[in-house]
């Protein structure tokens, strides 16, 4: 099973360097939220599959689509009733939908589609490793940002853990399959025992492992991997501020606004 999101690929977008990551990661968040207006936040979606393709994290994007249809139709439909507008496009009893607030919605979930998948992009291009060394780089002591990179991995590590308890259990003839919904989710509660059992040994394990490495003993430490700014990297970082530049300066002239009463 695969439990990681990054992606071994050999393209410029997985080269460059930690820092110019996190800083892009920041400015493309940036630009998803600048407009709320549904025609502008398409675009900036579309340019976000541009990224995808670039960076052939599109396996990915498959992954995580059950959870981007469904933050799409969750405010597409909250946003809308729980906004008003000056323009009623459809009224019922005292349920009124404002053109504004449709337009509202679909751009809430259009920016929030939009997020999630920078993240998921950067995650598809960037290490565990790589973000922690990132981090350090940008002044973060190192202590925060291993405990950071762990963070990262609590999710896979212990979906892992959780898949071998479940296989083991399944091998010794216990069915988790059979029966209604809440059936199986009673089936299911007495395995959260081992689960946690055996992720907290794994966590006293690493632990040991880096009390016998004296983690922590020096604040000067050697890397394995020394990363360096290419001209890439700089050429990315400008392109993105330019753009995140161009974009709010729209939004001051008035384009891609939509005004609302909450």
């Amino acid at each position: 099973m695969d439990i990681y999101l990054y992606l071994d690929k050999k393209t410029f977008i997985h080269r460059l360097h930690p820092i110019t990551k996190i800083i892009c990661l920041f400015l493309l968040f940036i630009l998803a939220m600048v407009f709320n207006h549904p025609f502008y936040a398409f675009i900036i979606l579309l340019f976000a599959f541009i990224i995808i393709c670039i960076s052939k994290s599109s396996y990915n994007l498959y992954r995580i689509r059950t959870i981007l249809i469904l933050l799409m139709i969750f405010c597409s439909v909250l946003w809308t009733f729980f906004t008003k507008g000056s323009s009623i496009i459809w009224e019922y009893g005292s349920v009124k939908v404002y053109r504004e607030s449709l337009f509202f919605a679909l751009s809430m979930g259009l920016r929030l589609d939009t997020v999630l998948i920078f993240g998921m992009i950067f995650l598809s291009c960037t290490k565990i490793e790589e973000f922690s060394a990132g981090l350090n780089k940008l002044g973060l002591p190192f202590s925060m940002s291993f405990a950071l990179s762990l963070a990262f991995r609590l999710v896979p590590t212990f979906t892992a853990t959780a898949e071998t308890v479940i296989q083991a259990q399944k091998s010794r003839g216990l069915d988790l399959e059979s029966g209604g919904f809440l059936n199986r989710i009673k089936k299911h509660a007495p395995l959260i025992i081992p689960i946690f059992i055996y992720s907290i040994r794994n966590a006293d394990l690493l632990a040991m492992a880096l009390e016998s490495k004296s983690f922590g003993s020096r604040k000067q430490r050697s890397y394995y991997y020394n990363y360096r700014v290419r001209l890439i990297d700089h050429l990315v970082l400008v392109f993105l501020l330019v753009l995140d530049i161009i974009c709010i300066y729209i939004r001051l002239r008035g384009f891609g606004v939509v005004t609302i009463d909450v």
